[in-house]
């Protein structure tokens, strides 16, 4: 059994490497494959590579999402 301090640790670690992964928006491919499962379940789901490609492709055709900076 784990000390009261190293589950402490633990949960900490665990809290950082959440916030880390939403202010970087790592998470929104995780987010999207759920999406995608729950509400179009016969669709397929594209692949990491495919999807960044996608959001990459959306966000410079729209420029009021602050993609670019100039």
């Amino acid at each position: 059994m784990r000390s009261a301090p190293m589950r402490a640790a633990d949960r900490l670690v665990r809290g950082v490497r959440w916030y880390v992964r939403e202010l970087m928006d790592e998470s929104a491919y995780d987010r999207y494959v759920a999406h995608v499962r729950r509400d179009h379940p016969k669709a397929e789901v594209p692949g990491r590579r495919d999807f960044e490609r996608m959001r990459t492709d959306r966000q410079e055709a729209d420029p009021r999402q602050g993609f670019r900076c100039c």
